[in-house]
């Protein structure tokens, strides 16, 4: 890469990606849940992340990207993580406590590629790019608190009793 143009490109592939891994891997969290609030944000999520996957495609047309074959690896390894987990002979409370430690680190993942391409595409002034950008990053932002606090007030707490 020898410009932020092209940085931000391969950011831009690697989310691609990374959206689409998830889109698949996500119906599996949602069977493997056993509490129904974590059911339901796992359900809510996959459409946000329908969304995101569409706002990546529109980037990629408005900056004649394409995102090809490019696999984002640590998409693969963190989503292995979580499968790995479901492998494990857990019982369902502490699955739960798993499964939204698993999806928090996709989060982290995903709020850190977002920052980073927005704040690419506002250094670049792609005003477009750069809406479309943060509008993701507050969504990634928000599941994640919203992860947190229901591992905090729930999750946990049953895992513990």
């Amino acid at each position: 890469m020898k410009n932020l143009t092209e940085l931000l490109e391969h950011e831009i592939k690697d989310l691609y990606s990374a959206e689409k891994q998830l889109i698949e891997a996500i119906p599996e969290m949602i069977e493997a849940a056993k509490n129904e609030k974590l059911k339901k944000k796992f359900a809510k999520h996959l459409k946000e992340t329908e969304d995101h996957l569409n706002r990546i495609q529109e980037i990629c047309k408005e900056m004649e990207i394409n995102p090809g074959s490019t696999k984002c690896n640590a998409m693969a390894g963190l989503i292995e993580e979580f499968q790995g987990l479901l492998k494990e002979k857990s019982n369902p409370e502490i699955l739960d406590a798993g499964l939204v430690a698993a999806a928090r680190r996709i989060e982290h993942y995903e709020i850190a590629g977002y920052d980073s391409a927005f704040r690419y595409a506002k250094a670049l002034k792609l005003k477009s790019v750069k809406k479309s950008l943060k509008k993701t990053l507050k969504e990634e932002l928000k599941a994640e608190k919203k992860l947190k606090k229901l591992a905090r007030k729930k999750i946990i707490k049953n895992a513990r009793d």
